[in-house]
């Protein structure tokens, strides 16, 4: 940085910066937690040479919060794929079965906002379509922090709830289906080409929350992509010009996703793995009733505290996904 000539390119000096700055965090964090175990093992060998009740009681305080911290930490290193530290692009998409799949979408998006709000990542939305009764018909986050990706990409695929439906009179069970997909936010480093013929745009007056001027003006933007079928659509913005942008800026994204997709089933394939990374993948369970259970398909975690993961507490099944995966491509 002291260099004259650091600044000349300030994208690459700001990536330069970024990339220091992560070393460093994780630099300090093995520091503080290797200097945090040296001083529990001094009160450790203290304990043994004098018993001291108050004394142990600060030490299982601190040895619990060592062990969560040594969790967390070894959660952040299975992080080294290329776009685990970017930002994360979430869609979820109800299925079929109108105001039941629609109010599991809204549950869901409940789920991942309390996730990335306990973790500190920025949760902005890009797009919203509000169901006909209650619930969602679509929505599309952009969830803003280091590792958002990483974390958030075992969410792929989708996610089935059975419970008995509030909106049923006759109190029968019901099952509901919802389709998370998860890309990564691109940088300046990878260039995706979109031929502009290939493109249908369309502007639209947007709905939900975000101030009266929202639906005076067409400034929502909606992009097909025809090759391929894919849409996207933003209506975060007041103009037309920034909802078009972040618009391209997703489709970018998902048709480097289906590339990425498309190689790895093919490696799959010539590893004679049977992979279904399609919307009919079936990925958790979040059963209600008759009993209570959340249950990972890929990994086999599960837990009964169906309430917790409703309020965000999914840092075990991304951690298990996390060892999983490492397992699977090893």
């Amino acid at each position: 940085m002291a260099d004259p000539g650091f600044w000349d390119d300030s994208e690459k000096a700001q990536e330069l910066i970024n990339k220091n700055n992560l070393e460093k965090e994780t630099f300090t964090k093995f520091n503080d937690i290797k200097d945090e175990a040296e001083e529990l093992n001094l009160m450790v060998e203290m304990q043994q040479e004098e018993y001291d009740p108050e004394l142990q009681t600060e030490l299982v305080d601190r040895l619990q919060q060592l062990k969560d911290q040594v969790a967390s930490f070894e959660l952040s290193l299975l992080l080294d794929a290329p776009y685990d530290k970017n930002n994360a692009i979430l869609e979820l998409h109800p299925g079929a079965g109108g105001t039941e799949s629609q109010d599991w979408g809204s549950m869901l998006l409940r789920m991942y906002t309390r996730w990335a709000e306990q973790h500190g990542f920025g949760v902005e939305t890009i797009d919203y379509q509000a169901g006909d009764e209650a619930g969602i018909k679509s929505v599309t986050l952009m969830i803003k922090g280091v590792n958002a990706y990483g974390y958030l990409k075992s969410e792929k695929g989708v996610h089935r709830l059975v419970r008995i439906s509030p909106f049923d009179s006759a109190n029968r069970r019901h099952t509901s289906f919802c389709s998370v997909d998860v890309m990564p936010e691109l940088d300046g480093t990878i260039e995706v080409e979109v031929n502009p013929d290939d493109l249908k745009i369309d502007v639209y007056r947007a709905s939900g929350a975000g101030g009266q001027h929202i639906n005076k003006t067409s400034s929502a933007v909606r992009i097909t992509h025809l090759p391929t079928g894919t849409v996207v659509a933003s209506q975060a913005q007041r103009s037309q010009f920034h909802n078009r942008e972040t618009a391209m800026t997703m489709l970018k994204a998902k048709l480097y996703q289906m590339e990425l997709d498309k190689k790895e089933q093919e490696a799959a394939a010539l590893r004679g793995e049977q992979m279904d990374i399609s919307w009919g993948s079936q990925i958790r369970s979040y059963v209600f009733h008759p009993y209570s259970m959340v249950k990972d398909h890929r990994t086999n975690y599960e837990t009964g505290n169906v309430q917790a993961v409703m309020d965000g507490d999914l840092d075990p099944f991304i951690d298990a996904y996390l060892k999983w995966h490492l397992g699977q491509s090893s």
